[in-house]
């Protein structure tokens, strides 16, 4: 959950991020580790220009760590830090917050919980006793647990209503099979009622800890300010999680899930294989992926289903790396009587970029939309900043990386590239298909 701003607040930060965007529209970047006292890294990026502090952090753990009959365990966590901590009950905590003009959000994902809060400046210290407060000694009080639980069960019951959701929990189910990524990570309304403080106390105690955190701060702070700080919210958690072991994912390639459901188009989802950050073949992958979907307007699944034959109004591939797997995802929706025409078209455009590769123009365009879009996509703000330094460190590439990344991607070559989509298109996907059942 996010906590709003207060008024007074955005209309200073909007007045002040007018001045700042028309004077530096992009970040430049020098990342620095700070070392806390008490042993707690971080990147930051001091810039003064603006008296406002983004900080981000994450611990792994996330949505997988639910235990079996839990589900949804960590996602309701993350809608109470907010809700009272320490000696502080909800109103209170919530009130103080306000007050100090700050923002505060957690967020659960599949192998990490996020945390985040963006404060003034000169209302720092204040701030972070909160967040220190959240981090540390959340309440978990039996009104806000079943408040929340409330409001995810009603999102839940929504969810159940719209096709997409129901495709996606089934096609998740068909891919990953017993694999906790297979799971509903907002949980059911019956693992949400299992669910008691004691789960919930127990969950943070496992993954808040030291070992497992990342931390990237963004703003008007210095190293020396910075390393204080750090102790004050990280330095009394536990040295080293408690994380259940978990298995890299089998996805189930080869395999076509259809979901009949009366919608006026047909959506349609394909699965390939997939490349770890870290993997040598990553960049050559990266950019194959780019050329087949991935650029949009400039790719070929784009203009072969949209700009020659208008059966979509949008199509495209990405990829996706998890912690336990990695995967090329291809995604339309189409008329219902013409589905099958869309996805012979994308099964032949995987098939000829499988067998012949890009274009020697096609790799130098792609190159060079790669390079001249990354400070824009990633840099243009102090959240996107934070936001990347935690990639950065998630992915162990280095403080160097954002200067590295130009000639990475200019070294990779014609045949790389084609190696890279020979490796992972030449495999028969998972298939969704959900529309009406003629379709």
């Amino acid at each position: 959950m996010i906590r709003l701003l207060t008024p007074a607040f955005n209309r200073m930060a909007a007045a002040l991020l007018l001045v700042f965007l028309a004077a530096a529209p992009v970040y430049a970047v020098e990342i620095k580790e700070v070392v806390s006292p008490k042993g707690i890294r971080a990147w930051l990026v001091q810039d003064d220009f603006v008296p406002l502090i983004a900080l981000q952090f994450s611990f792994q753990g996330g949505s997988a760590q639910d235990p079996k009959g839990k589900e949804g365990l960590a996602n309701l966590m993350t809608g109470l830090f907010d809700e009272g901590a320490g000696s502080l009950d909800s109103d209170t905590f919530q009130e103080k917050l306000d007050n100090v003009g700050a923002e505060m959000g957690f967020t659960a994902g599949d192998d990490r919980i996020s945390g985040a809060m963006r404060m003034l400046s000169d209302k720092r210290d204040e701030a972070v006793d909160l967040l220190a407060l959240a981090v540390n000694t959340p309440r978990f009080d039996q009104a806000p647990i079943d408040r929340i639980r409330q409001q995810v069960v009603a999102n839940i019951k929504a969810a159940e209503r719209d096709p997409n959701t129901i495709a996606g929990r089934k096609f998740a189910e068909a891919l990953y099979g017993d694999h906790p990524y297979g799971r509903q990570s907002q949980g059911t309304e019956a693992s949400l009622a299992s669910i008691t403080r004691d789960d919930l106390a127990a969950y943070h105690k496992r993954v808040f800890a030291r070992d497992k955190l990342i931390v990237g701060v963004v703003g008007a702070i210095s190293a020396e300010q910075l390393g204080p700080l750090l102790d004050k919210v990280f330095g009394d958690l536990p040295e080293k999680a408690q994380l259940d072991p978990i298995d890299d994912a089998k996805l189930a390639l080869g395999k076509t899930t259809r979901v009949d459901y009366p919608l006026p188009q047909t959506s349609i989802s394909m699965v390939y294989p997939g490349v770890r950050r870290q993997d040598a073949d990553f960049f050559p992958a990266y950019i194959m992926n780019h050329i087949l979907g991935g650029g949009t307007f400039s790719s070929r699944i784009y203009s072969e289903v949209r700009e020659k034959r208008g059966l979509a109004y949008s199509a495209g591939s990405a990829l996706i790396s998890r912690d336990h797997m990695a995967a090329l995802t291809i995604s339309t929706a189409t008329r219902s009587d013409r589905a099958g025409e869309t996805l012979q078209i994308l099964k032949d455009e995987v098939a000829r970029m499988a067998k012949d590769g890009p274009t020697g123009q096609e790799l130098a365009e792609a190159k060079k939309y790669l390079v001249g879009s990354y400070a824009i996509n990633n840099l243009d703000s102090s959240s996107a900043v934070a936001s990347t330094l935690l990639g950065l460190q998630d992915e162990h590439l280095g403080r160097d990386y954002i200067d590295k990344r130009a000639d990475l991607i200019n070294a990779v070559t014609l045949d790389q590239v084609k190696a890279a989509a020979r490796k992972l298109l030449e495999t028969d996907p998972a298939i969704l298909i959900i529309g009406p059942p003629q379709s």
